[in-house]
């Protein structure tokens, strides 16, 4: 057993500076297992948003076939900087079937944007809307322009 004194009041102050010192838009990575029968595992990761909810998605790299064809999703482009931290190019509620998507994908790939994570568990497009702006970056609309 140790004799060391803990100083409550400076451990407190050090998590507190520590949380301050964070972004409050960043990723959490997930590690997950391979699923049953051998099939590869699901690349999944988790944002906490600037209100502190936490937002499950899946990743993908962005040359992925049309992620919205089918399931309306909120949807971020991320580009990952050389120590593997990821940030936010943009975000997009999308609805099924968008025919902007590919556009606003290639916009995207212009600002450096190299995987898709996706949210699909919003239900109605207000939620998803929100969950967008939740999660920070700049919107689908601004992306494109820039590109």
């Amino acid at each position: 057993m140790s004799n060391r004194t803990i100083s409550w009041a400076a451990a407190l102050r050090e998590l507190k500076a520590d949380r301050a010192a964070r972004s409050p838009i960043r990723e959490e990575r997930l590690r997950t297992n391979a699923g049953s029968r051998g099939a590869p595992a699901l690349a999944m990761s988790v944002w906490r948003g600037r209100s502190g909810r936490r937002y499950v998605v899946v990743v993908q790299p962005l040359n992925a076939p049309d992620l919205v064809a089918e399931q309306a999703a909120v949807t971020l482009a991320v580009a990952r900087d050389e120590h593997g931290q990821a940030s936010i190019v943009a975000a997009r509620a999308c609805e099924a079937g968008d025919p902007s998507f590919l556009g606003w994908l290639a916009a995207c790939a212009g600002l450096g944007a190299r995987e898709l994570h996706t949210y699909r568990l919003a239900e109605t497009q207000s939620e998803r809307a929100g969950i967008a702006a939740d999660r920070g970056g700049p919107t689908a609309d601004s992306a494109a322009r820039t590109a």
